[in-house]
Parts: structure tokens; C-alpha cells; sequence
């Protein structure tokens, strides 16, 4: 919880300043390795990817991949080991240099980008785009630009898979991380995506309730 406060506090003040994706880093060199002290730092691949992975039938070879705030590396290297061509970026230096160290012989491209930035090189390039708890760290007006970074890097016919906490409308914003509203994460239509499969899921332990999301490039 102390770990929690900390992120909420430092996250505030950077929010207060105008960056609102300036607090990672400082949040990652304060941890100083202890990764324990990084609430989202499982140093497991996501649940909701691994499950989606199982089950994944066409050959992903080759096909590329980008991993959208990738922390300490270990959703890439999930989709990596499934085949894939993977990019993963970070805006945290720290968090990159980790993800390096910790996977030193890794095929993945990691990489150093903030996503309300993103490389004109990476647009309409990926087949498919993944994006888990980064959105719903953001306020409203620097989600809407990730989102619009987000759906960008999808190329045509690719696919852009999203895990975040759900909430509806009429229920409380709360504190951060944000819970999305499905009326938020449709934005990604309105840039030019198609909803494939919007689900609510449940964490086991402890329990929350997330949205388990794929949009498609048509």
C-alpha cells in the first residue's frame, strides 16, 4: 500500500506540472532494483496475454509486434517466444535498461519512446499492437492522445489487444490507476478501429474487474 501512496503522490505532482508520463522514471530509479516496490512489476507475463496466447492459431512468425509501455520486459518476451517480431518501448530509461539486463539474450528491440511521442517510423506498422495498464494511469486528456498514438501504430489489417480496469459510467472515478469506461475505450473506433471483442474479465487475487479488448485496422 506505502508502494501504491508513493506512485499516487509522485505520479500527482508531475500530473500538477504538465508531464503527465514524466513520474516513471523517477518512480523506477527511486526503486533502485527492488522491483517489489514497483506495484505493476509481476515480472510474469500478463494473465490475460498468456491466455490469448494459448489459444492463438495462425502462424505469428515474423509478424510484427509492439509492446506499448513495456516495464521490465516480460509481456515481450511472452510474445516473442510465441513467435513474434517484437518492439517494446518504455518511456522509463530505467525500466529499459532493466528489461535489457534481464533478458540479455533476447531477440525483442527495446526501446526508449514516450507514447504521447511516438516515432513517425512506427506508424501503420504493426500487426499487432499491445497495450496493458498504461492507459488507465493517464488523466483524460493524455489518454486520449496515447490512444490516438495507440491506434496508430496498427497497420492495415492488424489488431490492437487492450487490458485495463473497467468501470461504468455511473459508478466513481476513484484513485489511480483509473478504471476506463467502455464509453472510453470506444474512442478507438472513433479513430478509425473496429471493436472485435470488448469483455469484462476478473482478476482472481486479488479481484478487479478489467476489460479484455481486440480492435482491428479494417
Amino acid at each position: 500500500m506505502a508502494a501504491r501512496d508513493e506512485m499516487r503522490r509522485m505520479a500527482a505532482e508531475s500530473i500538477a506540472r504538465g508531464d503527465a508520463t514524466g513520474w516513471f522514471d523517477d518512480f523506477y530509479r527511486q526503486a533502485d532494483g527492488n522491483w517489489d516496490l514497483v506495484p505493476w512489476a509481476d515480472r510474469t507475463p500478463n494473465p490475460w496475454l498468456v491466455a490469448w496466447l494459448r489459444t492463438f492459431g495462425a502462424s505469428p512468425t515474423r509478424r510484427r509486434c509492439l509492446v506499448v509501455g513495456c516495464g521490465l520486459g516480460d509481456d515481450a518476451e511472452a510474445l516473442a517466444s510465441a513467435g513474434f517480431d517484437v518492439t517494446a518501448f518504455d518511456v522509463s530509461p530505467t525500466a529499459i535498461q532493466a528489461a535489457r539486463r534481464r533478458f540479455p539474450r533476447s531477440g525483442v528491440d527495446y526501446v526508449i519512446s514516450d507514447v504521447l511521442h511516438p516515432p513517425e517510423s512506427w506508424l501503420a506498422a504493426f500487426d499487432l499492437v499491445f497495450e496493458a495498464f498504461t492507459l488507465q494511469v493517464l488523466p483524460p486528456d493524455a489518454r486520449r492522445k496515447a490512444q490516438a498514438s495507440i491506434a496508430g501504430y496498427v497497420a492495415l489489417g492488424g489488431r490492437l489487444f487492450v487490458v485495463c480496469r473497467a468501470r461504468e459510467s455511473s459508478e466513481p472515478v476513484g484513485e489511480m490507476p483509473w478504471p476506463i469506461t467502455r464509453e472510453e475505450l470506444d474512442y478507438f473506433v472513433t479513430l478509425g478501429l473496429r471493436a472485435s471483442s470488448v469483455e469484462i474479465v476478473t482478476d482472481e487475487d486479488p479481484p478487479v474487474r478489467r476489460f479484455r479488448a481486440f480492435f482491428e485496422r479494417p
